[in-house]
């Protein structure tokens, strides 16, 4: 199956096409700007350098988040659009678990963590059953601290989160802490195709039910609640 995969979930922006597990072009983009300015030309590129035609996708994935508000609206917005226009399938993947999948396998813990700004990460906990990544609890938004509170043992932390409080978490669990290689913490597409890959060979569409996840209300909505009480 030729999946395409789209990842706005954070301040980069990835595009992939796999043949299977065959990764056939990936793009990344680190520059920070907004993803509407370039996400649509990396599509175009990624396809071009892979299999040609538009009209030879077979199923598309995205990062229905946590993470961006605006980045995960313009990623989930221009999977939909894209799925649509093919007629194929669309499904959606967790940030946090394409993050987590990225530095598995491993015996350590693994917590991936996003820049939710106000001084939170996006986090969730995932520990290695056999041959699977299982999540420990839910995905939620915490203060760096709360986010490793309890680490006894090994952990492997992920994402620009982690790399932004890197001094904080070190000093609440120090020589527990291991930071993953900085090539592995931003979201690639290529892995969100990966995780993909079951749901869609198993026939499942979320195109017109995929929402992003956002776990907390924007800034804005925040402020309307606190005027109306």
């Amino acid at each position: 199956m030729i999946t395409l995969a789209i990842d706005t979930a954070s301040r980069s922006c990835s595009v992939a096409v796999l043949d299977g597990e065959q990764v056939l072009a990936e793009i990344n983009d680190v520059s920070g700007q907004t993803h509407s300015r370039h996400l649509m030309t990396m599509v175009d590129r990624a396809i071009a350098m892979s299999v040609g035609r538009f009209n030879n996708i077979d199923g598309f994935a995205v990062t229905r988040g946590p993470g961006s508000f605006t980045g995960l609206r313009i990623g989930i917005s221009a999977a939909k659009g894209l799925a649509e226009a093919a007629g194929k399938a669309l499904v959606g993947v967790s940030s946090l678990r394409a993050l987590a999948w990225q530095v598995f396998p491993g015996a350590a813990l693994i917590i991936p963590m996003l820049d939710a700004r106000r001084k939170e990460v996006y986090t969730a906990r995932f520990i290695r059953e056999g041959d699977t990544l299982k999540t420990i609890g839910s995905e939620q938004a915490l203060s760096p601290e709360l986010a490793v509170q309890g680490v006894e043992t090994p952990c492997l932390l992920v994402g620009d989160g982690a790399v932004a409080y890197a001094e904080c978490l070190r000093q609440q669990i120090g020589h527990h802490m291991r930071l993953a290689l900085p090539f592995q913490q931003i979201i690639r597409a290529s892995t969100v195709a990966y995780l993909a890959a079951e749901k869609l060979a198993d026939g499942l569409d979320e195109r017109m039910g995929i929402t992003p996840h956002y776990i907390r209300k924007s800034y804005v909505e925040d402020g309307r609640h606190t005027a109306g009480r």
